[in-house]
């Protein structure tokens, strides 16, 4: 029998690691959630603080703001709720239970979750269908090492909480596609989430980072998109808004970036708007190798309430301008934000020229002073929601 002594050190052991977990899990006390609540952006706010968000997941949806507005679409009785039980991929006969199964075999809306932890080594591009939402909060879900995502002609799609990384250019051939059609796709770039001619869509809460290409395209008429507090690191070319020069249609592309928290390691893109409209708004910039915001052929940029700090030895200027950034028809104007470590944002076009987003009501968000942006961008980026508390 072991001694007495030990016995006790043992039970008083037990007892500690007993009162963590009670702390652990626990909510809150008011006061505490009180002051956490009011650093947390309006998205946050509307969700985070429910303990019982697992059995309310579809409350998210009516939480969106910016030009995607609210996802009400894609709630409802006649959602069909998936499960993804099993990491593995086949890209032209997926089986039940996998990611690629959920977004392209189940007709309807479908609200797709993840049973455990996995790593998702896509076989080929994963083609999301039209009315889906992909929920990683709960688990680490890490899309990676293979293809990654493409929304083609889709509208309606929530991608929330998970993490991109080591994404892979991919040769052309069969995917399984939207309701369970083969399609032939040509060469795809290795970006984490790219979107051709989709609209509203809303990109909230993913880790993304270190891909051969970008992180997120928004091209080919794709428009009414909300990037929202995700957390983009150690990448070169980060968010392109518009697909190339002579692509007229992206003139009416409109897209929110907010609360995002952009670095370490970003060089630019952060993001590049061609043609269209993007409102960038409460973000936190990290530094930067070449410049935060830039852009060409006369795009209208709003910057509001965000906070850059310049590196210490390195470019210092947020913004650059490709072409003729001197006429009225450009216009990048920054609008209550701060600067540190010498940064600076060199305005084009004229004050007021069509730079406001004129959203409607379901899209109006209340933009926070700067001062604030990093508070409201500390929890960006997938979320690791505990299972006995709020998340």
């Amino acid at each position: 029998m072991a001694p007495q002594g030990k016995i006790k050190i043992s039970s008083w052991r037990f007892v500690l690691i007993i009162a963590i977990v009670i702390v652990l899990t626990t909510p809150r006390t008011p006061v505490l959630a009180q002051r956490l609540r009011k650093n947390t952006n309006v998205i946050d706010k509307c969700w985070r603080w429910n303990p019982e968000w697992r059995t309310h997941r579809q409350q998210l949806a009516t939480c969106s703001v910016g030009f995607a507005g609210k996802m009400t679409n894609n709630i409802g009785l006649d959602v069909t709720h998936y499960e993804v039980t099993d990491p593995s991929d086949d890209a032209v006969n997926p089986k039940p239970g996998t990611l690629r199964y959920g977004v392209t075999s189940i007709k309807g809306k479908v609200w797709i979750t993840f049973q455990r932890d996995m790593r998702i080594t896509l076989q080929k591009t994963l083609l999301i269908s039209s009315f889906t939402a992909i929920d990683g909060r709960g688990a680490s879900v890490h899309i990676a090492g293979g293809g990654c995502f493409m929304l083609l002609r889709a509208t309606n799609v929530i991608i929330h909480s998970l993490i991109f990384h080591d994404c892979r250019a991919q040769t052309p051939g069969p995917v399984m596609g939207p309701d369970a059609k083969i399609m032939n796709l040509g060469e795809v770039d290795g970006d984490a989430i790219r979107m051709l001619t989709s609209s509203k869509i809303w990109i909230d809460h993913n880790t993304l980072y270190d891909c051969p290409d970008g992180l997120i395209d928004v091209t080919r008429g794709s428009t009414d998109i909300t990037i929202s507090s995700n957390w983009f690191r150690h990448q070169d070319k980060v968010m392109l808004l518009g697909h190339d020069d002579g692509f007229l249609r992206d003139k009416n592309m409109r897209v929110t970036v907010a609360f995002n928290h952009f670095g370490p390691g970003c060089r630019q893109r952060m993001p590049r708007v061609r043609h269209g409209y993007a409102h960038v708004a409460n973000n936190l910039y990290q530094e930067w190798g070449l410049y935060a915001i830039g852009g060409s052929m006369n795009p209208r940029v709003k910057s509001q309430g965000n906070l850059f700090i310049a590196s210490e030895s390195g470019n210092k200027e947020v913004i650059w301008k490709n072409g003729n950034g001197n006429g009225v028809s450009w216009n990048f104007r920054s609008v209550e934000d701060m600067f540190e470590n010498g940064a600076y944002f060199d305005q084009t076009g004229y004050v007021g020229g069509g730079i406001k987003p004129n959203y409607n009501n379901e899209q109006r968000f209340q933009v926070a002073d700067a001062r604030f942006v990093r508070g409201l961008t500390q929890f960006s980026g997938a979320l690791r929601c505990p299972k006995l508390s709020r998340c």
